[in-house]
C-alpha cells in the first residue's frame, strides 16, 4: 500500500511534465526527465530510472497532438 500512495503524486508529476512542449520531441523530452524521476523515487535503482524515463518517453511523445495533413 505504501508504494501506491508514494507513486500516485509522482505519476500525476510525470502526466503533467508529459505535456510540456510543442513538438513530439520537446514532450518526449519532458516526459522522459520526469519518468527518470519517477522511476528514480519509486524504484531507486538504475533499471527503475531507465524504465521510467522509457515509459516517461512514450507518453510525452503519444501526448502530441497531430498536425492537419
Amino acid at each position: 500500500m505504501k508504494t501506491i500512495l508514494k507513486m500516485t503524486p509522482l505519476v500525476g508529476a510525470m502526466a503533467l511534465l508529459a505535456a510540456c512542449g510543442t513538438t513530439m520531441e520537446q514532450r518526449a523530452a519532458t516526459g522522459a526527465i520526469g519518468g527518470a524521476v519517477a522511476g528514480q523515487a519509486i524504484g531507486g535503482n538504475t533499471t527503475a530510472t531507465v524504465g521510467g524515463a522509457v515509459a516517461g518517453a512514450a507518453v510525452g511523445a503519444a501526448t502530441t497532438p497531430r498536425r492537419p495533413n
